[in-house]
């Protein structure tokens, strides 16, 4: 009983810190056009919420299936955007799922680009995830995996959002290796974003990301894009990697 209870504490985290974020729409776009050079074709998305990255792709016209492991926010998906013509619908969808060929047979194969962010450091059999994330690509697709960066910077908000663990570059990199990805590109991401976490989940110790800091970050976010491209992406809250499914 003390599990459930637990996970409906993270339902209810993780679903306002989406909604924190919502609001941040610099900062949501300065993440799609990081990642936007990697993505080509039909595309699915791996964990979308309540679609705060999701809108950015239909606005570029690319077709694009959405999928959560929470049928509640498969649900906000469709009302949010069944008019849209390049929405291709949702999927309830668990990487982990042990009938995962069978239940998600329509899918297998159909996909030019597959991605997911701040999802893979939920599951804690990270190469099996990356391994059905493959399956659903076709012949030459990309998987783009963004993850939270640095273990020594894991704290509250990482506890009460199910975070098993942070990475690194050189972390995340042999997860696709495993898996026979071709790995065309990495880098870290959003290099000021480190002290904000640091500073108010291991300092302050709170548990949920504030508006208030959420709302300031978002509107500097123009001159953070400068930074990460001054250290030419050295270092940053987030790890990117993008691998080439090859056969």
């Amino acid at each position: 009983m003390a599990t459930e209870i637990k996970f409906e504490e993270q339902d209810v985290i993780g679903e306002t810190t989406l909604e924190v974020i919502a609001k941040a729409d610099k900062f949501n776009r300065w993440m799609y056009q990081t990642i936007k050079p990697y993505c080509k074709g039909k595309v699915l998305e791996i964990g979308s919420g309540i679609g705060n990255i999701s809108t950015f792709f239909m606005e570029d016209q690319f077709e694009i299936m959405l999928t959560d492991i929470r049928k509640g926010y498969c649900e906000k998906l469709t009302s949010t955007f069944e008019q849209n013509p390049c929405f291709l619908g949702t999927e309830v969808m668990d990487l982990t799922d042990l009938e995962f060929d069978e239940k998600f047979k329509s899918h297998l194969g159909q996909y030019d680009t597959v991605f997911a962010l701040n999802v893979v450091e939920h599951i804690f059999d990270d190469e099996l995830a990356l391994k059905n994330c493959k399956k659903l690509l076709r012949t030459g697709g990309h998987l783009i995996i963004l993850v939270p960066s640095y273990q020594k910077l894991y704290n509250g908000f990482d506890k009460e959002l199910g975070h098993y663990r942070r990475y690194t570059k050189s972390l995340l990199s042999p997860v696709f290796l495993k898996n026979a990805f071709t790995i065309i590109h990495k880098q870290y991401f959003n290099f000021i974003g480190i002290f904000g976490w640091y500073v108010t989940g291991n300092l302050m110790k709170k548990e949920t990301i504030p508006g208030g800091q959420m709302k300031l970050y978002n509107t500097l976010v123009p001159v953070f894009k400068i930074i990460d491209k001054l250290i030419f992406n050295s270092a940053g809250l987030s790890t990117i990697v993008v691998g080439k499914k090859n056969k």
